[in-house]
């Protein structure tokens, strides 16, 4: 791959990252209470090496701020200062659900579209081609027009 392509490859990555790394974060977060360097690790485990905390720890304030997390400090295992360890709220649970199926849907359509399973096209686009014709009934399910 050439480098052009290698950066290409990562700006896309690095995008597709940004827009789901909230809900990355709730899952970690989900899973047990964490603390900053714990996410970039999970996250590096799991093949998202692209994020540091430098980008975790504003989108941790705004969440917090949300009311999806709220945070603690507890000592440090290692002996340091404590850590401030963030816990998923009601809310964040409730988010991460949302944003768990949002996802799989989400997901779904874009693997059928890149696989090229299809033409994109099926009985909703029939039912919205319908509804721009003016045909209110639907005769695939046994529904006159005009009862």
């Amino acid at each position: 791959m050439t480098k052009e392509l290698a950066a290409t490859h990562d700006q896309r990555r690095s995008q597709l990252l940004r827009g789901v790394l909230d809900l990355c974060l709730l899952a970690l977060i989900g899973e047990r209470p964490r603390y900053g360097y714990e996410f970039v690790e999970a996250l590096t485990d799991s093949g998202l090496d692209l994020v540091s905390e430098g980008s975790i720890y504003p989108l941790l304030a705004r969440m917090e701020r949300a009311g999806l997390v709220d945070s603690y400090r507890a000592p440090s295992a290692a002996g340091g200062a404590p850590r401030k360890y963030y816990r998923l709220t009601e809310a964040g649970t409730a988010e991460l659900t949302a944003g768990r199926a949002t996802w799989s849907t989400f997901t779904v359509a874009v693997s059928r579209t890149l696989q090229g399973e299809g033409d994109g096209r099926g009985e909703r686009d029939e039912d919205e081609k319908d509804a721009r014709d003016g045909d209110t009934g639907d005769a695939r399910h046994g529904t006159p027009d005009d009862e």
